[in-house]
């Protein structure tokens, strides 16, 4: 299945945080996303691999992606090397992507980097012909590059290259971030407290996004950073 966007994010909840919205109003004008989980988080404080599964099915279908795959590497200790490389190589070849999403640049959290530099450099060499990969077993794939790579925000507040409009999108993007009840706030829940269980940082998640809309003009938006400026060629598009 060829898609317009990949959204990457190191851990189950990571693309809900940072591009939820961003990819509900990409579906809502035609195009087709899927996400991809490089890990199973299975190292979170709370819940476990197997809930973490149901509820990123739940948030997949709060957003409406045409799919999301795991690609199981191990929760904080992959690393950026040709085995994890080509395995992200295979799966842009097989869907094509335009467009990549994925994990903050800079980030509390080891993984979100190292994710981060693990996808882009990944996008490089998929579009190098002489890589070859196993895909299936059965035949070599064909090069593919992406036309853009855009790295959303999580826990630190970077300065923004790109700011989406989500607008009309927050609350669905909030939906799908709450599917994940057995990591974020819950009065109910037993489990051990994190820096991401408590209340304030649900509020927090919504407050960037507004204040993005603020600086924008905009209800609200998400940021992402860029490793190479925009460009325009209709003006039409920035009117």
């Amino acid at each position: 299945m060829k898609v317009d966007i990949i959204a990457f994010g190191a851990h189950p909840d990571d693309v809900e945080l940072g591009c939820g919205g961003s990819i509900s109003s990409a579906i809502s004008q035609g195009l087709k996303v899927g996400i991809v989980d490089l890990t199973k988080g299975e190292l979170g404080t709370r819940g476990t691999p197997e809930i973490r599964e149901k509820e990123s099915n739940k948030a997949s279908k709060i957003l409406g992606v045409s799919f999301r795959k795991n690609l199981g590497f191990k929760d904080s200790f992959f690393v950026n090397d040709k085995k994890h490389q080509l395995k992200v190589v295979e799966l842009l070849r097989e869907h094509r992507p335009s467009i990549v999403f994925c994990n903050a640049i800079r980030d509390r959290h080891i993984d979100h980097p190292k994710g981060s530099k693990l996808v882009s450099d990944s996008c490089f060499l998929s579009g190098l012909s002489k890589i070859k990969t196993n895909y299936k077993n059965s035949r070599n794939q064909l090069a593919w590059t992406p036309k853009k790579i855009y790295h959303y925000m999580q826990w630190f507040d970077l300065e923004p290259d790109l700011l989406v409009d989500i607008s009309d999108f927050q609350e669905k993007k909030l939906k799908a971030i709450k599917a994940y009840k057995s990591q974020f706030y819950d009065p109910k829940s037993n489990e051990p407290n994190t820096p991401i269980s408590s209340s304030i940082f649900l509020e927090s998640i919504r407050q960037r996004d507004l204040n993005f809309g603020r600086i924008s003009g905009v209800v609200a938006a998400e940021g992402f950073t860029v490793e190479r400026p925009p460009v325009i060629k209709d003006f039409k598009g920035i009117l």
